[in-house]
């Protein structure tokens, strides 16, 4: 009797982000797709920005994973157009975020066609806290503890918290 295989996207849609691990890459948006080619399971993933140190990591989880279920074959694939924006994240996933004490991202910005302009000076972003909601918060740092977080503080219950910024 052969063993039956579960469905290669449900596996991947498990695998959580190394940096937000309480997303899976699913809610994060990066899982583009997972086809079957010939026996081999091709997963399709878009990193958040470019140069993201978690996509080695998402690669092999994601391999480990399918290989767990029983897929021998496994090949994943970096997508890089159209490029990730946090409008990808799912509903489900900004919950998360929050539930998890991080700000999720408001609309990322229009992107103009052809060429994006150069903008040197500060970026203004804003966040309701997570933990009272308030929306008066101000930002500590540009960076938190990935490029991709902001470190901002509520000034209403003083908490610090991270948010990911809109790109």
């Amino acid at each position: 009797m052969t063993a039956v295989l579960p469905d290669a996207r449900t596996v991947a849609e498990t695998v959580t982000d190394p940096e937000l691990p309480m997303l899976t890459l699913a809610d994060l948006g990066v899982l583009r797709d997972v086809r079957v080619e010939g026996g081999t399971v091709v997963v399709e993933i878009t990193p958040t920005y470019s140069g993201c140190p978690a996509m080695g990591v998402m690669r092999a989880d994601l391999v480990h994973a399918l290989h767990r279920a029983g897929f021998a074959d496994v090949d994943v694939r970096t997508v890089l157009s159209p490029a990730w924006s946090t409008d990808w994240i799912s509903e489900q996933g900004r919950r998360k975020l929050a539930a998890g004490g991080i700000a999720p991202p408001g609309d990322a910005p229009v992107r103009p066609a052809g060429p994006v302009p150069l903008s040197l000076g500060p970026t203004r972003r804003t966040a309701s806290c997570p933990v009272c909601g308030s929306p008066d918060t101000e930002e500590l740092s540009e960076f938190s503890g990935t490029a991709c977080k902001a470190l901002r503080r509520c000034r209403s219950c003083r908490e610090p918290f991270e948010h990911v910024k809109e790109i």
